[in-house]
């Protein structure tokens, strides 16, 4: 299992992450990402990691 965590004064607001989670675990609410779908779907790809351009998602392996 991973987990997703995402840090709020990091977040640009750039929206990427939300739109390369092929899990749709991420959303872009109030000009932030968060982590608004069942974790337990995330398959650790680091797709969202991948694409923020400030470092401000991680994932951990439970």
């Amino acid at each position: 299992m991973f987990i997703v965590s995402i840090d709020e004064d990091q977040c640009s607001g750039c929206n990427e992450c939300t739109e390369s989670c092929p899990a749709h675990l991420l959303s872009f609410v109030e000009d932030k990402a968060q982590v608004t779908g069942d974790e337990s779907e995330c398959m650790g790809c680091e797709s969202c990691t991948s694409v923020c351009p400030t470092g401000a998602i991680s994932i951990a392996e439970m």
